[in-house]
Order: structure tokens, then C-alpha cells, then sequence
């Protein structure tokens, strides 16, 4: 957030009609992002409403990913002693973690997510006609398939954690491993293919909410 906040004053603070520095380098981003997103929903309309959830997920995701690579981080710590089915292990805890490789933060991104297509499909569709896809009890096929449409929301929260979770936790490792095995050289491609993970995953993520919400946004016309 800090790393965010600080952009955000620099790009901000001083805004010119030519931009240049920070401005500049956020204009890019800013309309690259909402260029790629408008070519997804195919609706300007709604790219303008989804474009500041969808864009300030990415943001927030890729700079807490890429923070994996930063030195220290993971491998400075203290040690201590714990009990695991009865027997005394001494584990690091460090100081500092990538925020994406903890479950409570995929999970909280995911959650705000799904909820947020919900929230969207609601405003935009209205409240019965929306959520007329989960409780429709117009026959057995429209209700099972309303059972089906819950259990695949609740699937994404599950799909959208694990998925960024799991990529970034395992490169958390393997940079570990590498610089402890082989440290200085050997982890330089490790470190440059975790920076491209990070951003991979990040646009998965806000590209996924993005095609959830456009759907949730279409669902008047299925």
C-alpha cells in the first residue's frame, strides 16, 4: 500500500496537460490497462464501471507479488520451537512474506471478487432478474442449474485463491532453495521468471474478475 500511496502522490501531485515523469509513466499504465480491459467487454460503458475495481486489484496483486524477490524477504527471521504431532521442530518465522503467499490474502482479494460481481450483477440486471440464476423454480432443469450456478461462485473464491496462492507461495520456495544451494548467480533466472509469474498472475486474476463481471453484467440476456 505504501509503495502504491507514494506512486499515486508522485504521478498526481503535479499534473500537466503534456504529462512527463511519474505522470507520464502512470498515464501509460492507466490507459494500457483500460485499453486491454475495453477490448474484453467489447462495451465502453462498462469498462468505465469496471475499470477501477478490476485495475486496482492488478496493481495491488502484481506489486505484492513482485515483492517476493525483494533480498531478505523469507529468509530473515527468528527461530523458534514448535510442537508437531508430539514432536519439537525449530522453523523460521520471518520477518517479512510476500502478501501472496498467505491464504488470508488470496482469499480476501477473492472474496472481494466475487462479491463484487454479485454487487455489480445487481446494480446492472436488478435483484430478481439477477439472481434468477441461482433460484429459479420454473422446472427441474432451471433449478438444478441454479444449484449448479452456486456452487461454481463459491468454486471461483476456492480457484481464485488457490491458483495465485500456490504460484507464488512454491516461487517463494524455490527462490529460497536456489539461493541457499546455489547463491549469487545461479538464482538471477530464477529471480527474472518470478517477476514474470507475478505479473502473469496478477493479470489472471484481474482479467478473471473483469470476464465474471462482464457475465454478471449479460446474465438480462441469457
Amino acid at each position: 500500500m505504501i509503495i502504491l500511496i507514494v506512486f499515486a502522490v508522485l504521478a498526481s501531485r503535479k499534473t500537466d496537460l503534456y504529462p512527463k515523469g511519474f505522470q507520464n509513466f502512470a498515464e501509460i499504465i492507466i490507459e494500457g490497462l483500460f485499453n486491454l480491459f475495453d477490448s474484453v467487454t467489447n462495451n465502453r460503458r462498462l469498462t468505465k464501471k469496471f475499470f477501477p475495481i478490476c485495475a486496482t486489484i492488478f496493481l495491488f496483486v502484481i506489486i505484492a507479488n513482485w515483492t517476493e524477490v525483494l533480498p531478505g524477504l523469507g529468509s530473515i527471521g527468528i527461530w523458534e520451537e514448535v510442537e508437531h504431532h508430539g514432536e519439537v521442530k525449530t522453523i523460521l518465522v520471518p520477518f517479512l512474506r510476500s502478501p501472496s503467499a498467505d491464504m488470508n490474502f488470496t482469499l480476501a482479494i477473492a472474496i472481494v471478487s466475487v462479491v463484487a460481481t454479485q454487487v455489480f450483477g445487481v446494480i446492472l440486471v436488478g435483484f430478481f432478474k439477477y439472481f434468477k440464476k441461482f433460484i429459479n423454480f420454473k422446472g427441474p432443469i432451471q433449478f438444478f442449474v441454479g444449484i449448479l450456478e452456486i456452487i461454481g461462485e463459491t468454486a471461483k473464491l476456492l480457484s481464485f485463491s488457490l491458483r495465485l496462492f500456490g504460484n507464488i507461495f512454491a516461487g517463494e520456495v524455490l527462490l529460497l532453495v536456489m539461493a541457499f544451494l546455489i547463491p549469487f548467480i545461479a538464482p538471477l533466472p530464477f529471480y527474472i521468471l518470478e517477476i514474470f509469474i507475478g505479473m502473469i498472475q496478477a493479470l489472471i486474476f484481474s482479467m478473471l474478475t473483469l470476464v465474471f463481471l462482464t457475465t454478471a453484467a449479460q446474465a438480462e440476456e441469457h
